[in-house]
């Protein structure tokens, strides 16, 4: 569980805002589950308790933007690709496919345009 929490922190907290770099494979899908049980967790809330939670639900969707934008930025780097290539998500429906298909790709295994290979001590288990 601490591998979820300390990638949450890494892409939330540490790297709010940072374009720049990579981000490994595994990071990046343990801040997306983390960030999609928050979601659910406040939405559920929200939905039975009212607008507190909608309040609640919604400060947190607007404050994770930024760093969900840059964790996929940094994610397409490791695969030494242009974070351009998010704009592909607002192409429905087939946006969203082709962006999981690249946010699956193994990682270059060596450093290359956007940085050295990302550290990240719980890979084994990605």
């Amino acid at each position: 569980m601490d591998q979820f929490i300390d990638a949450y922190k890494l892409v939330v907290l540490k790297n709010y805002a940072n374009f720049e770099g990579r981000l490994g494979r595994g990071a990046f899908w343990r801040f997306v589950l983390v960030n999609l049980v928050i979601s659910i967790v406040l939405s559920i809330l929200a939905q039975t308790f009212g607008v507190v939670f909608w309040l609640a639900y919604v400060l947190y969707a607007v404050g994770v933007v930024i760093p969900g934008i840059a964790a996929g930025a940094r994610r397409l780097h490791d695969t030494n690709k242009t974070a351009w290539l998010l704009l592909i998500g607002l192409i429905p429906f087939v946006g969203f496919i082709v962006l999981i298909v690249l946010f699956a790709m193994e990682g270059d295994k060596q450093a290359n345009d956007h940085g050295p290979v990302p550290i990240d001590v719980y890979d084994e288990y990605a």
